[in-house]
């Protein structure tokens, strides 16, 4: 059994969290700039075997796409073109980053950590891993 990575996909940078091999734990693993995410992901997928993808989509209140739903769907499109044999799931995002600054801000992480933003994504792809998880 291969890992569950999901991604938290941004125009400036990706967060990424991953399941351990038994997809039981998940975990913040990095922070990446969006124009080296499928190379980070190629050499991530050569080291660990990797089952499948999730990746959060940005919806609105009025459950529509967000302004940023065209890029991650232009992004999508190019990780399944990437890993054509990896199922790629989508995942709503919404309240995503202000829960991750929350659960942060409750676990005693200092204030310049938190206005970090790379953490802000790690802590956002974890817990749109979780909910893909418990949706299974």
């Amino acid at each position: 059994m291969g890992r569950i990575l999901a991604i938290d996909y941004g125009t400036k940078r990706a967060g990424l969290a991953v399941t351990d091999p038994l997809q039981i734990i998940s975990t913040a693993l990095d922070t990446v700039p969006a124009d080296q995410l499928l190379s980070y992901l190629k050499t991530y997928s050569a080291k660990e075997s990797v089952d499948r993808f999730v990746v959060g989509m940005p919806r609105t209140l009025m459950n529509e796409d967000s302004e940023t739903a065209p890029a991650v769907r232009n992004f999508i499109t190019a990780l399944k073109q990437t890993f054509p044999d990896k199922p790629v799931h989508e995942v709503d995002e919404r309240f995503t980053s202000s829960i991750a600054q929350r659960a942060m801000r409750e676990g005693g992480m200092k204030k310049k950590d938190r206005q970090a933003k790379g953490n802000v994504d790690k802590v956002s792809a974890v817990l749109i891993l979780q909910a893909f998880m418990e949706s299974r």
